[in-house]
């Protein structure tokens, strides 16, 4: 090769080496907000390794994204509701890294629902079970992929009922709500909110009509109470993709979209894993 070829060759190079550099910026660029408090997201440095270490908290594996330096990475960790209050850990080849819960006070929130949907017969109850054994493995799956996806809001609408709320059904106390209710009529369009795949579809006794979809790295969203659904398992999505429409479906006081983001088997707050406040979205009040 001459010396004019290499100077040929050269912007093709440069193009070649920035659109790395690009790339491997991307990864870091939209990292999720962070709160250490249980339902909430904390993000760990984890040093120098040449291939991404394999990070753990309560023996599920947690994603590990590219830091600022290089060949320096970051943990990014789900934190559960029921987590205990004060010094907790995660391990990295068996060496602990240890961070700090902190506590939060979720408000409560009252709601009126048919019977059945409290207190189930034993019909129901054997549904309920079959259908709890179809979604763990679901939301504790582990699927290599790199860095952070970027998300988006799914839909256009008002917000009925934020994550955390302390639920009380006909009175009597139940789970904590483990996602964020947008309310919107009935057929409105529902958009992917990150690139995944979609790992589990169905129509479920409490969520209704329900879509999974794997982002990566134990990174899970789950759509429910769905009217209809237009994707199948095994379909790839890109953000964006129209994957169903708003719903009643399941144990549902108005057409709303309930989304839950799972994170290493935690379920933890939509919020801190979107780009903008409902404000800067000008559409989600």
């Amino acid at each position: 090769m001459n010396k004019y070829a290499i100077f040929r060759m050269f912007p093709l190079l440069l193009i070649t080496l920035l659109g790395v550099a690009v790339t491997a910026h991307a990864s870091i660029k939209h990292k999720p907000n962070t709160n250490a408090i249980p339902g909430g997201i904390v993000i760990l440095p984890l040093g120098e390794y040449h291939q991404p270490p394999k990070a753990f908290f309560a023996k599920q594996p947690v994603l590990v994204m590219p830091a600022k330096q290089p060949d320096h990475w970051q943990a990014v960790v789900g934190i559960p509701l029921r987590q205990p209050l004060g010094e907790a850990f995660i391990t990295v080849n068996d060496q602990p890294i240890h961070f700090v819960v902190n506590a939060h006070e979720y408000p409560s929130q009252h709601l009126t629902v048919q019977r059945h949907h409290v207190h189930p017969n034993p019909e129901q109850l054997a549904r309920i079970r079959r259908e709890t054994q179809q979604m763990q493995p679901v939301y504790r799956h582990y699927r290599r992929s790199e860095g952070w996806p970027e998300f988006i809001w799914p839909l256009h609408g008002r917000i009925s009922s934020p994550f955390g709320f302390q639920r009380f059904f006909n009175g009597e106390a139940r789970n904590p709500h483990s996602g964020l209710d947008i309310a919107a009529p009935t057929g409105t369009p529902i958009q992917a909110p990150a690139a995944g795949i979609v790992t589990l579809t169905g129509d479920f006794y409490f969520n209704g009509k329900s879509v999974f979809i794997d982002h990566g790295q134990g990174l899970i969203s789950m759509m429910c109470h769905l009217d209809r659904i237009d994707v199948q398992d095994g379909q790839t999505l890109q953000a964006g993709d129209v994957i169903g429409t708003v719903g009643q479906t399941g144990r549902a006081t108005g057409p709303h979209l309930h989304w839950t983001v799972s994170l290493n088997d935690a379920r933890v707050d939509p919020m801190l894993v979107l780009p903008n406040t409902p404000t800067d979205q000008g559409h989600a009040r």
